[in-house]
């Protein structure tokens, strides 16, 4: 397998993720407009905490947009390792803001929480039934592609998708219990919001922890680690693996690798080594771009 195919292969899937972002922007402009209106409309303070909250999670759908268009760019003279870091950096920022969106919110709720309330209308239910329904079936199949891919800016997307449907069933529940409890209970719907507010802060928390462990070349954990080193071991003249360092870049790893030989072959010998010992690799597993070999005289041979 030529490795010139896979930073377009990881090019590609960005792609793919962008324009899924896109899909998920218009959907999220469609139900601000529709969750505030229904909210002012519908006296349900729940309802225009949702939608304040799809509101922003426009501003997020963007920035996750041009974000990953621009992780996509090929590696250029300034980045020879590519554009990759624009990915973590995206999910960072989408979690920052969900996380202040969260804050924002619970004040605004819990100021209202005592004050007069008029009873929410029937009618906010069927948008928040809509927007469960919708929003379930984006989570699933961003949140597939997503772990897919390995990409935490796509994942993050997907979890915006799962988060409007936790507090959509939120305020769904609030706004009932307002109208089912009368007017003593009609402050449901404020804790309703507040509710919703704690749970697009939780997620905000979620998505920030892999952005960060990205951002600072955390090493991966898992079967990528066994693959690299059983494909390296498996060529022949390899005698062992001394050390195998590897590391995320965007939806691409790299890996620095130092290989034990016979110390008696002769400089070629091994350089061929080091270049079957990196096919084999990138052989195995399309996401590596890259694999830098250095050759060390085995010991106690």
């Amino acid at each position: 397998m030529n490795s010139a195919s896979h930073p377009q292969l990881a090019a590609t899937n960005l792609q793919t993720g962008a324009r899924l972002a896109l899909i998920g922007l218009v959907v999220n402009i469609a139900f601000a407009i529709i969750k505030i209106s229904g909210g002012v409309f519908g006296n349900a303070y729940a309802l225009i905490a949702d939608g304040i909250e799809s509101a922003l999670d426009v501003a997020g759908s963007i920035i996750i947009w041009g974000g990953l268009r621009f992780a996509a760019r090929p590696p250029d003279e300034t980045h020879p390792y590519g554009h990759g870091k624009a990915e973590p950096l995206t999910a960072i920022f989408v979690a920052c803001t969900v996380f202040l969106a969260a804050i924002a919110l619970v004040v605004q709720s819990a100021r209202t929480l005592f004050l007069p309330h008029s009873a929410p209308a029937s009618f906010t239910l069927l948008i928040l039934l809509m927007v469960v329904i919708v929003k379930e079936t984006l989570f699933r199949y961003v949140i597939r592609f997503g772990r897919s891919i390995e990409s935490i800016a796509v994942e993050a997307d997907a979890w915006r998708h799962r988060a409007d449907v936790l507090t959509s069933s939120a305020a769904f529940v609030g706004i009932s219990i307002a109208l089912i409890g009368g007017e003593k209970w009609r402050s449901a719907d404020n804790w309703a919001a507040i509710f919703v507010c704690l749970v697009i802060a939780s997620i905000g928390v979620r998505l920030l922890r892999p952005a960060l462990y990205d951002l600072l070349d955390t090493a991966p954990r898992g079967a990528i680690v066994d693959r690299v080193r059983e494909a390296a071991s498996s060529v022949p003249g390899v005698v062992r693996i001394d050390k195998s360092f590897i590391r995320k870049m965007g939806l691409s790893f790299y890996v620095d690798l130092h290989v034990e030989v016979d110390g008696n072959i002769s400089v070629r010998e091994g350089h061929q080594i080091a270049h079957a010992v990196k096919r084999a690799i990138q052989e195995n597993d399309p996401r590596i771009a890259d694999v830098l070999v250095h050759i060390e005289p085995a010991k106690n041979l």
